[in-house]
Parts: structure tokens; C-alpha cells; sequence
């Protein structure tokens, strides 16, 4: 195994440190990625940020069981496979162990070899039962997309099934992870695929004018409206309409959305009778459209109406050896269109590629991809040339005597020196508008000055 490949991710869950440091050693001595966690609550944590392929728990702890870990295991994460460890071994607890669907039980102590066959089976019946599932149904990624991981073959599965279909899809997801390219996917594998594909950014409309830009307008319906023209909708008619930031729509806005989905009838503004149109609608949102709906800032009929299918993209650090996969790619596409050989990434830099979080996911990934071939001289890109956020330095300041202000001010810098320096791309990142960024960066400047 190569230090650039993805290695297989190991969760080790015990409340007795010294069993987890020796845990940990002996699986990265194997070449296993491994995350140690000292009980369940801590361990739904990793769970809930991390793809892990093997949970190593113990059986009996504090509070909440190892049986519990491993219920929980079997009825969430499918791919996930659970080896069961005790230092109470008996009959009945084997029993339960494997009953509640732990793969092997290995009762303390153990020698490292034991431990080590025992995750050698519990992979390899993982790998067996998926080459099973991929050998029934062959998952291939649509136009645009890139990656094979576990998480991205089950957002190509959703794909080809939600084209085959005209219900609404709901498409969530961090900034950045290919929402749009998910939506295009859907479109153009399905019946409608000859027909328009109409993207509509809903942050990006002023709220004056959204419905306008909509629904269309009728000559003299309002100041400046010289002639009629033809909304989103209306062009969109017979095909696709993709609505990005969802969520950015007004109560009175997503009002006019619901009757146009229930009724497929648009009224332009000034018109005196509606419009029949056929649309598809696919919309997406970085945002948890339930919060909102609690909050009463989106409406729940509405809500519903777009989640009929709902397809979560994950983002780029939970897809593993996706990031090499999409970082060739992007070295490929833009050394071709700079006219010159492709460079090679470095080992060290295939190491901080997976090492690093991309809080811009693919979008942040595509950007530094470009910026390396662009700027990098010579036949390699290696580690020296990353910004600066990727690169290793020894810390100036450490603990937790810093001041919000600045945590928050090393934070704004690390993402605009992750992205060169591209502020409506870092706004995005940190979840803000431009104007906020801007307000924040003049605070921040006499400081690096």
C-alpha cells in the first residue's frame, strides 16, 4: 500500500486509554487509517463527520453499551462493518454480539495476530458483500462527475434514479460540492434532456426583481418594463428549471413557488391570466431547510413539495481517495487549456491534498488545482508551491487563551490564502456576504499591517 492511497478507516471505541493507545499503534503499524474515541457518544461523533469502514468496540462501558455502538452501526451505515471486543467473554454475549450484527467477537486478551485477523475478515466480507452489490448493478459516474468512493456511487445511484422520474429532487450540500453538476446529471440522463436547462442562483437576485426574473413580466407592468419579457419559467417550459439557494427565497416568493408546482400555472406580473407551463424543478441549498421551517423563514408545505426526492452531496473530505482522483483531473483539464504538458503532483502533495479539510470542497480544490498549474514552473508541483493554509508551519500561538476576534481573524485568513485571495469565493466559505467580509477585513488589515 502506497502512502497516496486511500487507506481503509478504523474506529476504536474503548474507555480505557491505555487499550486504545495500543489499538491504534498496532493498526497504523498495518497501514490502517485509525480514529480512537474513549466511549459511544464521542464515537456517534467521528461517525457522524468521518467515513469509517470498520467500528472496533468495546463491549461493555459507561452509560451507553458497546451493543448499543453496534445497533446503531447496522441501522445507519450500512457500509460500516463492527468487530466486538470484552473482557467479560461468554456464550451469551457472543451471541447477542453477532445477533446485533457485530462481524467478529474477540474476547481480552488477545494477541495482535488475533486482532488483526479479525479485521482482515470483517474487510474482507465488507468488500465481498459491495463487489456483490456493484457486480448486480454497475455504478457509473454521469458526465461532469468524478469519483468512485462509497459515498459518491451512492449519489450516482440516486441520480440515475431520480432522472427516470419527473418528481421534484431536493439536492443538499456544502458549498461547493457540485449541486448544479448533481442537477445537470438529472437532467440530461432523463427524458427531458433535449430540452432547456434553466440555472436560476436565488442569492443572486435582488428581491425586488426575483419574482420578475421568475414568473416574467408584462410591457408596462411596472416602472422600467418597456417591453414583456418571459420569466425563468416560462423558458425553462418543457424542460428544467435548477434553483440554486433555495432557501435565499422570500415567504412571499416561495407563496407564488408552491401555487406554481401545485397549479403548473405561471402568472407573469401584470398579466391577466395565468400561463400553463411544464417544468421540472430541481433546487438545491447549503442550508437545513428543516431548521428554517421551524424558524418559520421557509415554508413547510413548500418544504415538502421540493424534498419528494432528496440526494445529499457529501463533502470532499468524506470522500477519500476521491480528492486524488478529482486533483488529476482538474491538473489535466487545465494544463490543457494552458497548451502545456501535465504536471505531476507530488507524493507530499497527494498527502496534504487528503490531509487537508476543504472547507471549499471541490470548488476550493478546483481553484488550487488551477493555481498550481498556472503558477507552478517545471514538470512537478510539490509542496512548496501549495498556499500556505496546506503547507506545515509550527504554530505561534497555541491552548485556548486567544481571543474570539482572533480565532475569527485566522480563520478569514486561512480561507482567503486557501482560495488566492478570491474574496466573493472565501464569502461563500465562511458562510457570509461580501459586504460582511469586506467590513471584517478592514478590521483585520491595520492589524497585518
Amino acid at each position: 500500500m502506497t502512502k497516496t492511497q486511500a487507506k481503509e478507516s478504523v474506529l476504536v471505541v474503548d474507555d480505557a486509554p491505555e487499550t486504545l493507545e495500543l489499538l491504534q499503534r498496532n493498526l497504523e503499524a498495518e497501514g490502517y487509517r485509525v480514529f480512537t474515541a474513549p466511549g459511544v457518544p464521542e464515537a456517534l461523533g467521528v461517525l457522524e463527520s468521518t467515513p469509517v469502514d470498520l467500528v472496533i468496540t468495546d463491549f461493555r462501558m459507561p452509560k451507553v453499551t458497546g451493543l448499543d455502538l453496534v445497533r446503531h452501526v447496522r441501522q445507519n451505515l450500512k457500509d460500516t462493518e463492527v468487530v466486538m471486543i470484552t473482557g467479560y467473554a461468554s456464550i451469551e454475549g457472543a451471541v447477542e454480539a453477532v445477533k446485533t450484527g457485530a462481524e467478529e467477537y474477540l474476547a481480552k486478551p488477545f494477541t495482535d495476530q488475533e486482532l488483526l485477523d479479525a479485521v482482515r475478515r470483517a474487510l474482507e466480507k465488507r468488500e465481498r458483500r459491495r463487489a456483490a452489490g456493484e457486480s448486480a448493478e454497475e455504478v457509473v459516474a454521469p458526465a461532469g462527475l468524478v469519483g468512485q468512493s462509497p459515498v459518491m456511487r451512492e449519489v450516482f445511484r440516486a441520480i440515475r434514479k431520480a432522472a427516470q422520474t419527473t418528481a421534484t429532487v431536493l439536492i443538499s450540500g456544502e458549498s461547493g460540492t457540485g449541486k448544479e453538476l448533481v442537477a445537470r446529471a438529472i437532467h440530461y440522463g432523463g427524458p427531458r434532456a433535449s430540452a432547456p436547462f434553466v440555472p436560476v442562483n436565488c442569492g443572486g437576485i435582488p428581491e425586488g426583481l426575483i419574482e420578475s426574473e421568475l414568473f416574467g413580466h408584462m410591457k408596462g407592468a411596472f416602472t422600467g418594463a418597456v417591453t414583456s419579457r418571459a420569466g425563468f419559467f416560462l423558458t425553462a417550459d418543457g424542460g428544467t428549471i435548477f434553483l440554486d439557494e433555495v432557501s435565499e427565497l422570500s415567504l412571499a416568493c416561495q407563496t407564488k413557488l408552491l401555487r406554481v408546482i401545485q397549479d403548473k400555472e405561471v402568472s407573469m406580473v401584470g398579466a391577466t391570466r395565468p400561463r400553463h407551463v411544464d417544468v421540472r424543478i430541481l433546487a438545491a441549498t447549503n442550508k437545513d431547510l428543516l431548521t428554517l421551517v421551524r424558524r418559520q423563514a421557509f415554508r413547510e408545505d413548500l418544504y415538502f413539495r421540493l424534498n419528494v426526492i432528496n440526494i445529499e452531496v457529501p463533502p470532499l473530505r468524506q470522500r477519500g481517495g476521491d480528492i486524488l482522483a478529482l486533483a488529476r483531473h482538474f491538473a489535466e483539464k487545465f494544463a490543457r487549456e494552458q497548451g502545456q504538458p501535465v504536471p505531476r503532483l507530488s507524493d507530499a502533495v497527494l498527502e496534504s491534498f487528503l490531509a487537508y479539510q476543504w472547507p471549499g470542497n471541490v470548488r476550493e480544490l478546483e481553484n488550487v488545482v488551477q493555481r498550481l498549474v498556472v503558477m507552478t514552473e517545471g514538470d512537478e508541483i510539490d509542496v512548496p508551491s501549495l498556499p500556505a493554509v496546506m503547507r506545515f508551519s509550527v504554530p505561534r500561538q497555541q491552548g485556548v487563551n486567544r481571543t474570539l476576534a482572533d480565532v475569527e481573524s485566522e480563520h478569514i485568513q486561512a480561507v482567503l490564502a486557501s482560495v488566492g485571495g478570491n474574496r466573493t469565493l472565501a464569502a461563500k466559505i465562511l458562510g457570509i456576504d461580501r459586504k460582511t467580509l469586506r467590513e471584517k477585513l478592514k478590521h483585520l488589515e491595520p492589524l497585518a499591517s
